[in-house]
């Protein structure tokens, strides 16, 4: 009797690790230096740096793209970003180009000149739910798409929340775009 329950204790404990979210953080790293599952393109240039891969514009925009389309995944990733930096996440897109209308993109520059459009907003598509400062300091952006439904959230906070059905599957891009720098590390992706 005591050993079913020792058995149901580490089932019930295995089930709160994981929906209390201590389990992220799994799934294939992508973006891996020296891969030849993505490419790189555009005018900013990208290079590894111990365990980061850094983003630098001097004005130009350029992005890393992988080279495979997924539908139904979860993406988290760390970033750190300069002031001057234009950087996003780019997701479900259709080219192997990056743009707001043929992806879904999921921003990072705080200081973008149109505030709905800032951090957290997916472009064209969702204001962020609320204000977060990224400048200067690693932050962490986890992305779900499920089927039409699309989440964010910066730091553990709820950024954005959509059903969208014009973007079923596609590539997965990073940006670096306007004078300025990004960073990140621990990209992962897990399908769904």
């Amino acid at each position: 009797m005591i050993k079913r329950y020792t058995s149901l204790g580490f089932f019930c404990l295995f089930l709160m690790f994981n929906s209390c979210g201590l389990g992220e953080g799994s799934g294939k790293e992508i973006f891996v230096q020296d891969s030849q599952e993505w490419f790189q393109d555009g005018r900013a240039g990208w290079k590894f740096e111990e365990d980061q891969l850094v983003g630098t514009s001097v004005g130009g925009s350029g992005f890393i793209m992988t080279n495979k389309k997924y539908q139904s995944f979860t993406l988290t990733l760390e970033f750190y970003p300069d002031a001057g930096i234009n950087s996003g996440i780019f997701v479900r897109c259709k080219n192997k180009e990056i743009s707001n209308r043929d992806c879904y993109e999921m921003n990072i520059w705080d200081n973008h000149p149109d505030q709905d459009s800032r951090t957290g907003a997916i472009v064209t598509r969702a204001k962020p739910l609320v204000d977060v400062q990224t400048i200067g300091r690693w932050n962490k952006y986890k992305i779900t798409c499920e089927n039409n439904h699309i989440r964010t959230w910066i730091n553990g906070k709820l950024m954005a929340d959509i059903y969208d059905d014009e973007l079923s599957e596609g590539y997965i891009a990073l940006q670096a775009a306007e004078p300025g720098r990004v960073r990140f590390r621990n990209i992962k992706l897990k399908v769904l």
